[in-house]
C-alpha cells in the first residue's frame, strides 16, 4: 500500500514523466549495429534504479548480435512488433513474436540470430546501468 501522506503532497504527474517520440528519439546501438534504441527516461526519473528502452531493427541490417550476458538484477522484455530469433545458452533457439514476454535472469548468455525489419521490443532493467559481458 502506498504511503498516503507522501502521495497527498507529491505531484501525481509532471511533464518530465511524459516521453514523446521525436524524429531524433532513436540512436544506433554502440555494439549492436542491427538495432537502434530509444531511452524512455526512467533512469533519470528513478535515480538510476530502473531503465526502460525501446529497441528496434535497423532495416537492411541483419548482422545479429554476438553472444553476451548482462550483470543486472532484473530484465524484462516485451515484443511490440515484428519477430526475432534468439539463442539462449542451455535452452536453444526461441522465436520472439508480438506479445512475447521474457523475464531473463542475470548472466543468462544469449545472442540474436535473426530479426525482421520491423522488429521492436521494450526492455525494462534494474538497475538502469549495468555491465554487458561479451563472450
Amino acid at each position: 500500500m502506498a504511503d498516503t501522506a507522501i502521495a497527498e503532497h507529491a505531484p501525481l504527474l509532471t511533464l518530465e514523466m511524459v516521453n514523446h517520440v521525436r524524429p531524433d528519439s532513436f540512436r544506433v546501438h554502440s555494439w549492436a549495429s542491427s538495432l537502434e534504441y530509444r531511452d524512455l527516461g526512467l533512469k533519470e526519473l528513478t535515480g538510476g534504479k530502473f531503465s526502460a528502452t525501446v529497441y528496434r531493427a535497423r532495416p537492411g541490417h541483419h548482422e545479429g548480435l554476438p553472444w553476451h550476458k548482462h550483470d543486472l538484477s532484473f530484465q524484462f522484455s516485451y515484443v511490440v512488433k515484428g519477430w526475432a530469433i534468439f539463442e539462449f545458452e542451455g535452452v536453444g533457439q526461441v522465436r520472439l513474436e508480438p506479445g512475447t514476454a521474457i523475464y531473463q535472469l542475470a548472466m543468462n548468455r544469449h545472442r540474436e540470430i535473426a530479426q525482421s525489419d520491423d522488429f521492436e521490443i521494450l526492455e525494462i532493467t534494474m538497475p538502469a546501468e549495468f555491465e554487458t559481458i561479451m563472450k
